[in-house]
Order: C-alpha cells, then structure tokens, then sequence
C-alpha cells in the first residue's frame, strides 16, 4: 500500500482523532504495528496556531515517516495556507478534514458540513493540492444524511484534483457515532476511483477488519476508537490478517508497561499539570473492560501528580500480574 512517495508496511492506519491522536499515542501506535499515525486535526485559521493546543499538535519531534498532519477548515485559502505550514513543521501528508461530524466543527462550515457544499469542496481540494508539493489526502463520510449520500461524486473529484488517497466512514453526518457503521457506500467508492481507499467506522477486532477489507475491498483500515486504550489492537489484526490466526492477548504485566511508559511519554510532553489531566482519560480507556476498574479509575483521578500516578499504576498492575484481588 502507497500513498505518494510512501510504502506502508501493512493496511493498518490509526486514524485522527481530536484529543487522542497527539505525539505520545502516535508513538505508541506506531511501536504496535500501525504503519502510518494521523495527527489530530490543526486548524487552518492561522490565528489559532501559537495557542499552546497548537504547539503540542504541530510537534512532530522524533516520529518515523511518514508524517501525516490532518488540517480543519472551510476556506479554501486558508487551508492552502496550513498546508504550507505543515510541511514546513515536517508534514510528509497533509490529509483534509471532511469527516468529522462534531457541531463545533460543522458550525464552522468544516469537517463534515463540507459535503453539503461540493463547488467549494472542489475549490478546496484543488488549492491546497497546489499549494504544497506533498501528498495530499482527504477523509469524509459517506454524504450529509441518509438520503444525501454523495461520496461517489466527491470520491470521484477528489481523484480529479489530485488527492492521493482517500479515507471513508461508514456514516453520514447526521448519523454522528451511532447505529452502525455501513460499508455498501465505501464499496461503491472503491468501484469507481483508482487511488487508495480507506474504510473507517467501527472496526474493533481482527475479524471486523477482515471483513470490512473483503467486503469493500479497500486498500487499508482506519481504527480510531478500537485503539483507544488497546494499542496493540494493531499487532493483533496485523497478524490476523496475514496468518488468519489470533496472537495471544498481552499479559497484565505487558499491559502494565505499555501503559506507564506512556504515562511517562504525556508526562513529558505536556508537562506535569497538564500531563496528569490528558493521563486520566487514557488511563481509563486502558481499565475500562477490568472488573474493578471504574472503582480503580475514581481513585485515580484524584491524583494530581506525576509520581502519584505512576506509583499507583506501577502498583496495580503488580497486583493484577500476582493475581491478587485488586478490590482488596
């Protein structure tokens, strides 16, 4: 699998995700098996760029090729402009923003609420694809609502202009996360575009990815929420989908690892303050299927150091790998 000038070492791409996706995860997701980690989305307005929620978005520090940076917005000269931006941080990609479904993006006439709009979508694509001299990607959904489904015609005008690679979710807009995710419309896609396409939406186990790639037979998977708290869900369908058989789930005690040594990664990154806060929603991904998590979890979000949380961690999962009572 390709995506200009870059060949991926298996289909598997964690997917952008506001709030998730930072430097630290990518990292992570990238030791695990993904062969490639989108940034969380930056958004265009060049006035927003020297907040430190940009900063940390626009640091790329130390991640392997290639570097994919998805950008958010709905003016086609100011995404041109990010664009350029972007590669000059280090952006090897820049994917487009056409997916996300949040009001507060779509409010903004981004993400999305895009799709209503395919003169200006056209008049997007093509600037920021002339703007830079990298691969441009773009990620949408299947159209607005249920009865406006329009991804073949901006599939179609994505190859046109350019794009070299294109992500679908399963849902419209409206549909937001919930129902279920369909893979007709991403069949559909793959049907009448030559470049790559990527199927997105509810792809949680190594099962689900070998259907959703045999049924719309797209080049590589997008997991976004599946790896929230279980990095190693890439290694998994990796091996599953090259062998047909399932590695065995990690032990406590590699859990236990993976989970301090990002612990520390968000710590460093963000600094103690901020890092202990980003460190609870993590941390309660990672428990969230462990009987005594949720009791574990309040506990733990009283913490308000790093020390704190990494003794208490350190000392759970020691518990957990000894087999003893964690509720004790």
């Amino acid at each position: 699998m390709q995506i200009g000038p870059y060949k991926l070492k298996n289909q598997l791409i964690l997917a952008p995700m506001a709030g998730v996706t930072d430097r630290p995860f990518r990292l992570l997701c990238r030791r695990m098996g993904a062969a490639m980690a989108v940034s969380e989305m930056v958004i265009a307005d060049p006035k927003f760029w020297g907040t430190r929620k940009s900063k940390h978005r626009l640091d790329h520090t130390g991640e392997p090729d290639p570097r994919s940076v998805q950008i958010a917005g709905g003016e086609p000269e100011m995404l041109a402009l990010a664009a350029k931006m972007n590669q000059e941080q280090g952006a090897q990609i820049i994917d487009i923003n056409m997916g996300c479904p949040a009001k507060k993006v779509c409010n903004r006439a981004a993400g999305s609420a895009l799709l209503k709009d395919e003169p200006l979508v056209a008049s997007i694509l093509k600037a920021v694809v002339d703007a830079v001299d990298i691969p441009v990607t773009l990620k949408i959904r299947t159209g607005w609502d249920t009865d406006h489904k329009n991804a073949i015609t901006i599939a179609r005008m994505a190859e046109d202009l350019g794009i070299q690679a294109l992500a679908i979710h399963g849902r419209t807009r409206t549909c937001g996360y919930s129902g279920d995710a369909e893979y007709d419309t991403i069949a559909e896609v793959k049907q009448h575009i030559s470049i790559p396409v990527f199927a997105n939406g509810d792809i949680n186990t190594p099962e689900k990815a070998q259907f959703v790639l045999n049924h719309t037979q797209a080049d590589g998977l997008l997991i976004g929420r599946a790896a929230q708290g279980r990095p190693w869900i890439f290694r998994e369908m990796d091996h599953f989908l090259k062998t047909g058989e399932h590695l065995n789930p990690p032990s406590a005690s590699e859990v236990g690892e993976i989970l301090l040594s990002h612990l520390h990664e968000l710590h460093h990154f963000y600094g103690e303050l901020m890092g202990t806060r980003i460190a609870r929603k993590h941390v309660g991904w990672y428990l969230k299927s462990h009987k005594d998590g949720s009791d574990f979890r309040q506990n733990f979000n009283k913490l308000d150091s790093a020390q704190q949380q990494i003794a208490t961690i350190t000392k759970y999962f020691e518990r957990l790998s000894n087999g003893e009572d964690i509720a004790a």
